[in-house]
C-alpha cells in the first residue's frame, strides 16, 4: 500500500497489533540492504535519563495514563516512570508491571521459525503451499515473503477495527481459529504480487503461527515457552490465549475512542484471539530487553539465521524491516534493532544495539493516540543517542482520536492499530 501519511482509525485500519500498517515500498525499492557499521554499546554515549523522564511525563499529558521505560546496559539498569497503571485505584505505574506487547510477538514467532530453519525443518524460500497445502491462493508466496511482509496478503484487521471501540468490543471475548482469520483476509484483494512490495499485514504472522504448529505439532504457546521463554528464564512472559486475564501485577491498558472527548475504554481483559501469533504475548520491560539482547547477541538462532533476519527491506527514511525484526536509524547515526507493538490499550517500543549490549523497552498504557505513539520515538533518542542530540520536536499528524496502528505510523511503522508494530 502506498500510504505516506498517518490516517484516522477508519483509514488506517483500512490498511492495518496486538495487536498489529506501514508505508509500502514500491517493487523497485523492495531490495535487501546490508547493515550499517555496527554500533558497539561501549561506543554509545550515556543515556539521557533526564530527557527520557521528560518524554514519559509528556506522554501522560498527551493522553496516556502512565508510561515506563527501562534501559539494560551491560549490567547497569536504569528505569523511569510517570503516571498510573490503573485509573480506578490510581496506583503508580512501575517497572514490574506486565502488559500486552502487541506486534513484538511477531519477533517471537520469527525466532521460532528461524530455529526450525536451523533444524532443517523449514526452507525460507519454499512456498507456503508446500507446508500448508491449499491455504493460500497463490503458490508463489514463500515463507520469506510472509516474514518480511511482502506476501501481498490483505490485513484483515483493517476491516475488523474500522471503528476502534465497537470493532474491539465485537472481538474482545471472541475466539478465532487461524483459518478463520486467514479467510477474513482472503475476502479482499491482495495489496501486491508476492515479493513486489512491503505492506504490513497481521495476516502474515497468522500464517507464521500456522507454520509453527504444522511443523512442530505443538501450539505456538508451547513453542514460545520451550524455545524462548524457558531458555532465557523470562519469568514474566506468557502466552495465555484464549484466556482474557494478565496474570500477576499488570498495567491496565486504555483504548482511546475515535470521538474526541469520549472516555477512555479499559481494554485490558481480552482474548487477543484476533492476533494470536501476530500479537498476543504478555511481558515486561525486563523480559523484552532480555529477549532482544539475546537475539542480537546470537543466543537464539545461528549466525546464519540472524543474518537472514537482518536482510532489510526499506520502509521509510528511518526504518527497515527484515524477518520479524525492525531496524531503526536514529538522528545520531546509531541504528537499533527490535520491534514496536500496538494492541488495544498498549503501545510499546523495544530495541537493542547491534551487539545486544544496550536495550530499551518503553510502554505507554494507551492506544489509538497518534500523538502518544509518535512522542514515544523520543525514548530511543534518549536511550541510545544521549544528550548530544537535540530533543525531537514531534508534530503529530493525527489527533487524539485516530486509530493508529503499527503500519501507518510516521515515526515508527507499527502494525495495524493493534498488533502492529
Amino acid at each position: 500500500m502506498d500510504r505516506k501519511v498517518l490516517r484516522t482509525v477508519r483509514r488506517a485500519t483500512a490498511s492495518a497489533a496486538a495487536l498489529l500498517t506501514l508505508t509500502a515500498v514500491p517493487a523497485h525499492a523492495a531490495t535487501h540492504e546490508s547493515d550499517p557499521t555496527s554500533n558497539a554499546a561501549a561506543a554509545l554515549p550515556a543515556p539521557d535519563m533526564a530527557g527520557l523522564r521528560t518524554v514519559l511525563r509528556t506522554l501522560t499529558t498527551q493522553g496516556a495514563p502512565g508510561a515506563i521505560a527501562r534501559i539494560d546496559d551491560q549490567g547497569t539498569v536504569r528505569t523511569a516512570a510517570a503516571g498510573i497503571d490503573d485509573r480506578a485505584t490510581r496506583r503508580a505505574i512501575g517497572d514490574a508491571d506486565r502488559f500486552r506487547i502487541g506486534s513484538i510477538t511477531k519477533s517471537f514467532s520469527a525466532v521460532v521459525l528461524l530455529q526450525l530453519v536451523d533444524a532443517h525443518k523449514l526452507n525460507l524460500d519454499a512456498s507456503v503451499d508446500h507446508y500448508l497445502p491449499g491455504l493460500l491462493p497463490d503458490k508463489r508466496i514463500t515463507v520469506r515473503h510472509v516474514l518480511s511482509h511482502r506476501s501481498g496478503l490483505y490485513d484483515y484487521t483493517n476491516s475488523m477495527f474500522a471503528s476502534s471501540v465497537s470493532g474491539f468490543e465485537a472481538v474482545r471475548n471472541k475466539v478465532f481459529t487461524y483459518h478463520q482469520l486467514v479467510q477474513l483476509s482472503l475476502r479482499h484483494a491482495r495489496t501486491n504480487a508476492p515479493g513486489a512490495a512491503y505492506s504490513y499485514s497481521n495476516t502474515n504472522f497468522v500464517v507464521a503461527g500456522m507454520l509453527i504448529e504444522k511443523l512442530t505439532g505443538h501450539s505456538v504457546g508451547t513453542e514460545y515457552r520451550n524455545r524462548v521463554i524457558k531458555p532465557l528464564k523470562l519469568r514474566d512472559t506468557f502466552y495465555v490465549h484464549p484466556d482474557t486475564k494478565i496474570p500477576g501485577r499488570y498495567a491496565h491498558g486504555y483504548l482511546t475512542p475515535d470521538r474526541a472527548g469520549a472516555q477512555l475504554v479499559d481494554a485490558t481483559n481480552q482474548t487477543v484471539s484476533w492476533a494470536q501469533s501476530a500479537g498476543a504475548v504478555i511481558s515486561t520491560t525486563h523480559d523484552l530487553n532480555t529477549f532482544f539482547s539475546a537475539l542480537l547477541g546470537g543466543r537464539l538462532t545461528s549466525a546464519a539465521q540472524l543474518a537472514q533476519m537482518e536482510r532489510w527491506t526499506p520502509v521509510n527514511s528511518t526504518t527497515r524491516y527484515g524477518l520479524g525484526l525492525r531496524r531503526r536509524d536514529l538522528s545520531c547515526g546509531v541504528s537499533v534493532y527490535g520491534h514496536t507493538g500496538a494492541v488495544q490499550g498498549f503501545y510499546t517500543y523495544s530495541f537493542t544495539s547491534k551487539d545486544g549490549r544496550r536495550s530499551l523497552t518503553a510502554l505507554a498504557n494507551t492506544s489509538n493516540n497518534g500523538t502518544v505513539l509518535n512522542t514515544m520515538a523520543g525514548t530511543l533518542e534518549s536511550a541510545f543517542c544521549g544528550k548530544r542530540t537535540k530533543a525531537i520536536q514531534v508534530s503529530p499528524p493525527t489527533g487524539r482520536g485516530s486509530f493508529v496502528t503499527e503500519r501507518n505510523v510516521a515515526y515508527e511503522d507499527i502494525a495495524p492499530g493493534i498488533a502492529r508494530d
